[in-house]
């Protein structure tokens, strides 16, 4: 069991990581400037596709615990992967502008109830 929510907390961190990743990517940048810069749409889809697979190893009882529409991240990764010449670049940047934010606290939340730190392991010194 431990070993398990080990994998779950690290896989929780992947998906925090890849979230600040799309962030960092388009910062700055509004929905044209975003569709030109193949660079940076191919980096943020790679970025959900990991987001995905992440959340695919996240135990589900703790998944369960937390309202989100878990479904939503697993068919926009499977759409990227699947139906990429029918992909959208506006539909893309809708995500990341109105679902991202959203997607992001709930996986801060998760972290801070399912794993909370320790007053030892944050302190240092003593």
């Amino acid at each position: 069991m431990k070993d398990k929510r080990l994998k779950s907390k690290a896989r929780l961190i992947h998906i925090q990581q890849a979230i600040e990743s799309i962030q960092r990517f388009t910062k700055g940048l509004e929905k044209e400037s975003f569709e030109k810069h193949e660079l940076v749409h191919q980096a943020v889809l790679m970025q959900f596709i990991v987001i995905e697979e992440a959340i695919n190893h996240v135990d589900d009882e703790i998944l369960n615990r937390y309202t989100y529409p878990w479904y939503k991240v697993k068919s926009f990764r499977n759409f990227i992967a699947h139906e990429y010449f029918n992909l959208k670049l506006s539909a893309v940047w809708e995500i990341i502008s109105q679902e991202l934010g959203t997607l992001s606290l709930v996986i801060n939340e998760m972290i801070a109830n399912e794993f909370p730190t320790s007053f030892f392991t944050q302190r240092k010194t003593f």
